[in-house]
């Protein structure tokens, strides 16, 4: 009966969703977790490649308020970086330390996955 668009999560891709014991409320957690880093690492990419594009069109447009805007957009995504890269880091001193991988291999907190 756990069916998504006709297709059996569980069987067809070995998830633990569709199992009797399902997922928890940590595992839910920890799948949120690695999806919003990795998308905040996908718009720190895209503010790299924006920013660098305002300066480059700027620059051969003689705008110096484009290039400015261009070098700012660079720095916050910078700046992103660094606190993505720390915040990754940090949750996986802790995973170290309590013994749980919630980020690296969020379903397996309760024995489901690998």
């Amino acid at each position: 009966m756990n069916y998504l668009a006709q297709v059996n999560i569980a069987e067809e891709f070995g998830s633990p969703w569709g199992t009797q014991g399902g997922l928890h409320l940590g595992d839910l957690a920890g799948l949120i977790l690695s999806t919003s880093l990795a998308i905040a690492s996908v718009i720190v990419i895209l503010l790299f490649i924006f920013g660098g594009l305002k300066i480059i069109t700027s620059a051969g447009a003689d705008n110096p308020r484009g290039t400015a805007d261009g070098k700012q957009a660079m720095t916050w995504a910078a700046i992103g970086f660094i606190i993505i890269f720390g915040a990754y880091w940090i949750i996986r001193i802790i995973e170290i330390i309590i013994g749980v991988d919630f980020l690296t291999n969020p379903v397996s907190l309760f024995g489901y996955g690998g």
